[in-house]
């Protein structure tokens, strides 16, 4: 894509001890582009997530957000740039219903002193912009007063991916958001991933599955031993090819 990138990793190193998680690591991306974060486990995927979402710090390197170098420290950072997350365990409280998990840390008070003194939820005004957010994504829930232990797998994973987007976040890291989907469900996933896209908003996807990657992709970055191992436009590289690149094995005969 042309253009400055929403996100720029520049030389991003992390040591765990004796071990390198991540060797000097390279990886763009732009406004309105889905890119696939691809390796084997413990190829450093989910330390560069956590580094880019304020989880953890990196040991060197620079990261640019809009053309400019910032520190994320923590959370709180990166969704005030306008970074939001999405990991594997979803975090959702299956106590609580659908709106009241989309408002989770951010409740509405009820105005007046029922909201001021009192910490009265203001849930009408909290399920109405749960109903609207979720019509927006294209996502179908029985009600947004529905508790969420009473849904499906993929009613779950997009009720997460709702709540890191109401924000209106410029970016968002998907960690493997289709592992434990079914076909189905896995399809309404990645719906949701190409209306991200429609929407401007620049992904990061990390996945082993190379069907969903060429499905909702536009390019791939592999990271192999912690350091760059390729990059890829996806609907012109081979499905070999990139696999090659992420075992270290050739596909040549």
């Amino acid at each position: 894509m042309t253009g400055s990138p929403l996100l720029a990793l520049h030389g991003i190193s992390k040591r765990f001890g004796a071990v390198q998680a991540l060797k000097d690591v390279e990886l763009e991306v732009h406004a309105g582009e889905v890119v696939a974060l691809l390796g084997d486990n413990g190829a450093g995927k989910s330390t560069l997530v956590r580094i880019i979402a304020g989880v953890a710090a990196a040991d060197a390197g620079v990261i640019e957000w809009e053309g400019r170098a910032v520190q994320i420290r923590t959370p709180q950072v990166a969704q005030h740039l306008g970074i939001a997350t999405v990991y594997q365990n979803l975090a959702l409280c299956d106590g609580l219903d659908v709106a009241e998990n989309l408002f989770l840390g951010r409740e509405r008070r009820r105005p007046g002193v029922l909201g001021r003194l009192l910490r009265h939820m203001d849930k009408n005004s909290m399920r109405e912009e749960a109903r609207r957010q979720l019509d927006t994504l294209g996502i179908r829930v029985p009600d947004v007063r529905t508790p969420v232990a009473a849904l499906s797998a993929g009613q779950r994973q997009t009720v997460a991916i709702s709540r890191a987007l109401l924000g209106k976040p410029k970016a968002v890291l998907l960690d493997e958001p289709t592992a434990t989907l079914g076909a189905q469900q896995a399809g309404h996933v990645l719906d949701m991933v190409d209306e991200l896209r429609e929407q401007g908003v620049g992904v990061i996807l990390i996945s082993h599955n190379m069907g969903d990657v060429k499905a909702v992709a536009d390019r791939a970055a592999v990271l192999r031993l912690g350091c760059n191992n390729g990059f890829f436009h996806v609907s012109t590289a081979s499905q070999d090819r990139i696999i090659s690149s992420i075992t270290g094995i050739s596909s040549s005969p």
